[in-house]
């Protein structure tokens, strides 16, 4: 029921997703050039490393870090990128990954092979059995604004009382964050 849930929301979405797609290229190739979509290595299910795209929201030389340990992230943000970050915009190539499987809209966010500490925490609990998601538990729970053990707490958390309500209750906590910019550092 989960991934009918996935396809159905997709497919749905994707008249105003590639309407919103149209403008956020002309945008990040006026504002900063380079490439539109930055690829970015991912742990997902069962521990498997994938490729997963964003939007570009930052410059080229960026270092790449996990967003809550950015010290100086103002500094590589483009102005088209801030948008993307407060508004979420910039997640919407990973609906090609929920499609392709290798995502869903909601499950534990997908972690950078640096974010070890957090990967050993989920591994220990099983919840790298888990399709990463979009969204989930830890984001509408403080996204960037908790601790590696806060948001392993939360992700343990979501396995444990994962159920289709339950995942409709995230997605819409989801838009209510993301209309209300909730727990964006940056």
């Amino acid at each position: 029921m989960k991934r009918f849930l996935d396809l159905v929301l997709v497919v749905l979405a994707a008249p105003l997703a590639l309407l919103a797609t149209v403008f956020i290229v002309v945008a990040i190739k006026l504002d900063s050039g380079g490439p539109i979509i930055y690829w970015s290595e991912r742990i997902g299910q069962n521990n498997v490393p994938f490729m997963m795209p964003k939007f570009r929201s930052m410059q080229v030389n960026a270092p790449v870090v996990a967003a809550e340990k950015f010290t100086d992230a103002d500094h590589y943000i483009s102005r088209v990128g801030k948008f993307l970050r407060k508004t979420s915009m910039d997640e919407i190539p990973q609906l090609w990954c929920v499609l392709k499987g290798q995502m869903s809209l909601v499950g534990p966010r997908p972690l950078l092979p640096i974010e070890t500490d957090v990967l050993e925490l989920r591994t220990k609990a099983g919840v790298d059995k888990l399709l990463p998601g979009i969204s989930g538990w830890a984001q509408i729970n403080g996204r960037t604004c908790i601790t590696p053990q806060e948001k392993a707490r939360l992700d343990i958390e979501y396995m444990q009382k994962q159920s289709l309500a339950f995942d409709l209750k995230i997605i819409f906590l989801t838009l209510y964050k993301v209309v209300r910019q909730e727990d964006i550092v940056h």
